[in-house]
């Protein structure tokens, strides 16, 4: 779907992750989270000179470098399909897929998706508990991923 453009910007907070082949019957799985970060890319400079050129040095580009990691964060609800990408991972079975976050507008209708590939959790961070504060248990699972674009 090609970015739906107009004035003004959207908001940052109406956006959905999906992951597909997550579940143990296949299907994509969804999740609400409060927070998704990462979505990077780099080309690193390359500094070279030769001795017999004159002191300018040349500037080429170098490997890109996807995103080093995706980082999505949410409240505890009791749903474990994430939960158990990662136990597998933790018991030697690294399972990669792809998934996407969709950007929404107002009327949670899609309006920009960002698709990464390759994807495995690398960490998982359950809450912290503590009864003297009155917080949301917050649960944080990060992904390394291969690659992503901007489906347009």
């Amino acid at each position: 779907m090609p970015p739906v453009t107009r004035d003004d910007p959207y908001a940052a907070y109406n956006f959905l992750v999906i992951v597909t082949n997550v579940s143990d019957d296949g299907v994509a799985v969804s999740g609400s989270f409060t927070e998704a970060s990462g979505l990077d890319v780099e080309l690193p400079v390359i500094e070279y000179r030769t001795g017999s050129e004159d002191i300018t040095v040349r500037k080429l580009v170098g490997l890109k470098k996807a995103p080093s990691a995706l980082t999505f964060k949410r409240g505890v609800t009791g749903h474990v399909g994430f939960w158990n990408w990662v136990k597998e991972a933790l018991d030697g079975r690294v399972r990669r897929t792809a998934g996407s976050i969709v950007m929404l507008d107002e009327n949670r209708q899609e309006v920009m998706r960002w698709n990464f590939d390759r994807a495995w959790p690398t960490k998982y961070t359950g809450p912290s508990f503590n009864a003297t504060k009155n917080e949301i248990a917050m649960e944080t699972l990060v992904l390394a991923v291969e690659s992503f674009v901007i489906d347009a």
